[in-house]
């Protein structure tokens, strides 16, 4: 790998890789390096468009590296991955994807991942996407995460896009059944002409499942963002939403929230708040010696952190 391939990986995969038990390296739509071990399999798909990752009953505290990374200005990848965990794992999976474009044609990932956790199993999932290079390509980003969790099992999304994605379009699709909990925070920082969308559609069908969905964003500049949430109770289920927004400069950013509730005992809740930096709080750091754009920096630094 060259130094940009490594930038790459630096900035979407916080642990070493290589001491991963396994892991799936993808470059330029191809597979490039790969492991794997007696506990976790993972097998390219047939027909070449992506793999299948599939855990053990009662494996503990695995982890799986998935990387995507894209310098080859123009291309647009396409990959399907489904992960199979099995009854009473416990798994980390870290995905994600950073582009380095330095072209003026545009380069694109859109990762289909499908998640089937059955009973018990618990998974947590790390998603950073990340832009680079100085070219008039633009640098999108469209995933989408489909999710069937079984009686009993957990799941938390932990996803970040901060810095250089032109545009992005995000889906979340989870189906809980009983006893089960899906816990999702999001970051996003948008800036220049950039534009995110955000959609999440989750429904409860399982007594006593749980949904808690935390965003935190900051748009900036010219930047446009969207968060859609639909959440629907049809039994005895929790849900919890709750949207947060820094906006500055000419940005935008717009929050649909939609909770149904079909059951009595189904109780949903939705919170957004869309704002400004306070004024009290650049204040307070400007007394400290911070330049104005350092205060700035500072507090969407804690907002996102």
């Amino acid at each position: 790998m060259n130094k940009i391939d490594e930038n790459l990986l630096n900035n979407i995969i916080d642990n070493n890789i290589l001491e991963s038990d396994s892991y799936n390296i993808r470059k330029n739509g191809q597979v490039t390096k790969r492991k794997t071990n007696p506990y976790i399999d993972i097998i390219t798909k047939k027909d070449g468009t992506g793999i299948d990752v599939y855990v053990k009953d009662n494996t503990l505290f695995g982890i799986i590296d998935i990387p995507v990374i894209i310098t080859e200005s123009g291309l647009k990848d396409v990959v399907y991955n489904d992960f199979h965990i099995g009854k009473n794992a416990n798994i980390i999976i870290v995905a994600g994807c950073g582009i380095h474009n330095t072209s003026k044609d545009d380069s694109s990932h859109d990762g289909i991942h499908r998640f089937h956790l059955k009973a018990n199993s618990k998974v947590k999932y790390i998603e950073k996407h990340y832009g680079s290079g100085k070219g008039s390509g633009e640098k999108n980003l469209n995933p989408i995460t489909e999710i069937e969790m079984d009686e009993g099992s957990s799941m938390t999304i932990e996803s970040v896009q901060i810095e250089g994605v032109d545009n992005t379009l995000r889906l979340t699709k989870a189906n809980l059944l009983k006893n089960t909990t899906l816990i999702i925070n999001e970051k996003i920082k948008t800036s220049h002409q950039q534009h995110a969308k955000t959609d999440f559609v989750v429904t409860l069908n399982g007594e006593n499942a749980s949904c808690h969905i935390t965003s935190r964003s900051v748009a900036i500049d010219n930047s446009y963002q969207e968060f859609n949430s639909i959440i629907t109770g049809n039994t005895k289920s929790f849900a919890h939403v709750e949207c947060d927004a820094i906006i500055q400069n000419q940005a935008a950013i717009k929050a649909i929230p939609q909770i149904f509730a079909n059951n009595v005992e189904a109780n949903l809740i939705h919170e957004a708040a869309i704002g400004k930096i306070a004024g009290a709080q650049l204040v307070k750091l400007m007394s400290l010696g911070l330049t104005e754009k350092e205060a700035e920096e500072t507090i969407i630094n804690g907002f996102l952190k």
